[in-house]
């Protein structure tokens, strides 16, 4: 039983898990929309969502803050270019919104191994 287990493990290791999540949420932002598998886009989407809202809330603070949003987007995203991308591009065009700021569209099964692929995106506004 899975009782109070939560989160997915995508049958990786920690590490492994670590790393596919940073790619794939620098992929997202970068693209702004991929296709993966659904348990995979949910693996990712509240950590990208966490980080579009940090770099949302920065946009009204002070430099410090701003300095600090940053730094902690860095350790999570490990990239400095996509870093100024999420603070200069995609925290200011969510700034009216207040959440749901990915959508995820099933596009059906994959024909190799009928996993469930989904499109996930960034919502226009």
């Amino acid at each position: 039983m899975r009782h109070n287990v939560a989160g997915y493990r995508l049958g990786r290791t920690k590490d492994q898990r670590l790393g596919l999540r940073r790619t794939m949420i620098n992929q997202l932002f970068t693209h702004e929309k991929i296709t993966t598998t659904r348990a995979k886009a949910l693996f990712i989407r509240g950590e990208a969502e966490k980080l579009i809202t940090l770099a949302r809330r920065s946009i009204k603070g002070s430099d410090t803050d701003k300095m600090n949003a940053r730094r902690l987007a860095a350790a999570r995203l490990g990239d400095a270019t996509m870093v100024k991308k999420l603070f200069d591009e995609i925290g200011p065009r969510f700034e009216t919104r207040n959440g749901g700021y990915t959508r995820i569209l099933k596009l059906g099964p994959r024909l190799g191994d009928s996993s469930d692929m989904v499109l996930i995106e960034l919502v226009e506004e």
